[in-house]
């Protein structure tokens, strides 16, 4: 049986991936801020307002809103990330700016209208991920390296989703989640020696992971102005990185942090074309132990349930929306948000391979009902620079500075059918 379950999650895995073939990227930490042009256009908002076929990835129970429809999304994503490190120290000083500035990831689906009160869908989307490219290997002087140095994330789900409304206010769903990831890293061969496996720590090609979950959602409509959202996805469970297991805390275990998401919108009596949505979203990232096991000082051996993690923490997110219905046609939208620091200065050194240093994000966008069965969707972020500088000397010797820094731009674009 478990045989059985490893080919099928595994076909699933190529077929998941095979749609986010270049690397996926995110804001808050790795995660997506939002899925789908709709939902990004709002900074990422969507708990407590509908935002589509690809905004049931955000709350579940939107599906009987969504009805019949069918979605497709491309993102292109544009993060532009640095690392500047000042001299006196192993590090090569200098700065040095990671390759592959231009990302296309897709996401579509569909769902269906089971009935008046109930709805089923299924779609794929980047959940989020990571990638660097440094042409020059900074940690050589710690002792040896390759080039490139870089990693690369890639973490995509495949989702089947049911809703039903239970009564005339309150919607529950439900979404069981294939979760699945691949990585690989180059040019840690600076961090070998410090490590329970040596000969799996940097270089050796792609590594598989696969996992499942589940995400619940309801959607409370207290009267014609008030609706009031909620969302938690669990804490994923994923198979090892054992390619890697020299490198990850725990042998190499990647888990996927749980999410919690609590939202409210409120439509204008005097103006029922404005919607005002607010959203507080928490990112549990400091229950697992290879994202959030410090490095300053390292507590154990890296690929040990103690060992060298980046040092990040809980993420807490704010957003702030609107969308306007100018027209039965447009509907235009905008949005900002803030998140909390994902690490501390002492963790900086580590998360330059991994520099998520965005905190504010500032969106708008638009959907035009082309005809009765066609429309279009796009939006723009720009996620603003921010930078994270620190020394560690556990790692470097010396208390050498070094100042990692990211901004981004993401535009996404979509296409959506109703029948």
């Amino acid at each position: 049986m478990k045989a059985m379950f490893d080919r099928g999650a595994k076909a699933c895995a190529v077929l998941g991936l095979c749609l986010f073939s270049t690397p996926a990227f995110s804001t808050n930490g790795y995660f997506a801020n939002g899925y789908g042009g709709k939902s990004k256009g709002m900074a990422g908002a969507g708990v407590a307002v509908s935002t589509g076929v690809l905004g049931m990835a955000q709350n579940p129970a939107t599906g009987v809103e969504v009805g019949n429809a069918a979605g497709f999304c491309l993102t292109t994503f544009a993060p532009d990330r640095t690392v500047r490190i000042a001299p006196g120290g192993p590090l090569t000083a200098g700065t040095h700016k990671s390759k592959n500035d231009v990302f296309l990831i897709p996401c579509g689906g569909a769902n269906w209208a089971l009935d008046e009160r109930s709805s089923l869908g299924v779609f794929v989307f980047a959940n989020g991920g990571m990638n660097t490219e440094y042409k020059t290997n900074f940690f050589s002087g710690l002792g040896a390296g390759s080039a490139p140095l870089g990693v690369n994330l890639e973490q995509a789900f495949v989702t089947v989703n049911y809703a039903r409304k239970v009564s005339d206010q309150l919607t529950l769903g439900i979404s069981p989640i294939l979760a699945v990831q691949r990585f690989k890293a180059t040019g840690l061969e600076a961090f070998s020696g410090l490590s329970i496996a040596p000969g799996n720590v940097t270089n050796r090609g792609h590594d598989w992971s696969t996992g499942l979950g589940f995400n619940l959602g309801l959607l409370y409509e207290a009267n014609a102005q008030w609706t009031f959202g909620a969302a938690y996805r669990n804490r994923i469970q994923m198979s090892s990185f054992s390619k890697y297991r020299g490198l990850f805390a725990g042998g190499g275990d990647f888990d996927v942090p749980a999410i919690l998401t609590l939202g409210a919108a409120y439509t204008l009596a005097n103006q029922p074309k404005l919607t005002i949505t607010g959203e507080y979203q928490r990112i549990y990232y400091g229950d697992v132990k290879a994202i959030a096991n410090t490095s300053a000082p390292p507590q154990g051996p890296l690929g040990a349930t103690n060992g060298v993690g980046f040092g990040w923490k809980d993420v807490d997110v704010l957003r702030l929306a609107a969308l306007y219905r100018q027209s039965d046609r447009l509907t235009l939208r905008t949005g900002i948000s803030y998140s909390t620091e994902f690490t501390s200065n002492r963790e900086a050194v580590i998360n330059t391979i991994a520099p998520a240093a965005p905190q504010w994000h500032a969106s708008f966008g638009g959907s035009y009902k082309i005809n009765d069965r066609w429309g279009f969707t796009f939006s723009y972020t720009h996620a603003f620079a921010n930078s994270i500088t620190g020394v560690n000397p556990a790692l470097t010797g010396v208390a050498q500075p070094v100042r990692l820094r990211m901004r981004q731009h993401e535009i996404a674009t979509g296409l959506s059918y109703r029948w």
